[in-house]
């Protein structure tokens, strides 16, 4: 049973309890905390501020050397333009799924500087949360996980082990491995990805969507999963499985990737 001071109701027949969202802002972001809100009633959600880019650059420097987290730099620059050309697509799959990004009224913000701030742990400490769900946020240390005894749930728009990382779908992809693009819903330990899975789910993509628009369309797959998973944990029915398949952490396309990718793969 859960405390019966924790006002959240939950709509559906997993009782009540608190849940906390934890985001990182964005568009896909606000989607989920729609959604969530929409299924669990009033929502607490603390939102940390965006890594600055610096940081960001020296952080994948040092992991695979300057002129790569150049290309990505580079890359990740371009991707902005493409994203606006595919406002369309964005907005019709939106519009197809339901899926809104404007800000909800039934929601608790509190800004938070980052998930692994004494800042973020003192609020969750104070909320006492029954299950805090993840969705976009750097990765969480293990004094942020230990804050409070709950478990912490993250939606990860790939298929993991093989696909923990950023752009998952894209990469599965580049490697024809369609069996493998999808979303799966898991706890969140110290690894990057690397939690015990509650569920997965394929998705597929039609010939106009790219890798601007591939988390719009596993969003919408995703947040039934997600919401599943989380009325599992206010249960006490959640059961994290571990696959035994090779594991790999994939990362952001350098320019030159991106291009080679689409000219000779057609995957954009």
């Amino acid at each position: 049973m859960t405390d019966s001071s924790k006002d959240t109701e939950i709509h559906g027949s997993s009782g009540s309890g608190r849940v906390v969202l934890l985001i990182a802002g964005g568009k896909l972001a606000m989607i989920a905390v729609n959604d969530l809100a929409e299924r669990f009633g009033q929502l607490t959600v603390l939102k940390e501020e965006p890594e600055a880019k610096w940081d960001v650059f020296r952080r994948r420097a040092r992991l695979k050397g300057p002129l790569y987290a150049l290309g990505q730099a580079t890359c990740a620059l371009m991707l902005k333009g493409l994203a606006r050309m595919s406002q369309k697509r964005i907005r019709e799959i939106c519009a197809d799924h339901r899926l809104r990004i404007g800000s909800p009224r039934n929601i608790d913000l509190r800004n938070i500087g980052s998930v692994n701030s004494e800042t973020c742990r003192h609020l969750l400490r104070e909320l006492n949360p029954d299950v805090v769900a993840v969705y976009g946020t750097r990765v969480i240390s293990k004094e942020t996980l230990r804050a409070v005894d709950a478990p912490f749930i993250n939606y990860h728009a790939g298929i993991t082990p093989e696909y923990r990382g950023q752009h998952p779908a894209y990469w599965a992809l580049v490697n024809a491995d369609t069996d493998r693009v999808g979303v799966t819903i898991h706890l969140v330990d110290e690894g990057v990805d690397t939690g015990g899975v509650l569920c997965q789910a394929p998705v597929r993509f039609t010939p106009r969507d790219n890798i601007t628009t591939y988390q719009y369309v596993q969003m919408a797959t995703a947040l039934p999963l997600f919401v599943r998973a989380i009325e599992d944990a206010l249960a006490r029915r959640l059961t994290p499985r571990n696959f035994k398949a090779p594991s790999k952490h994939w990362y952001p396309p350098t320019l030159v990737q991106y291009i080679a990718n689409g000219m000779f793969r057609s995957i954009w």
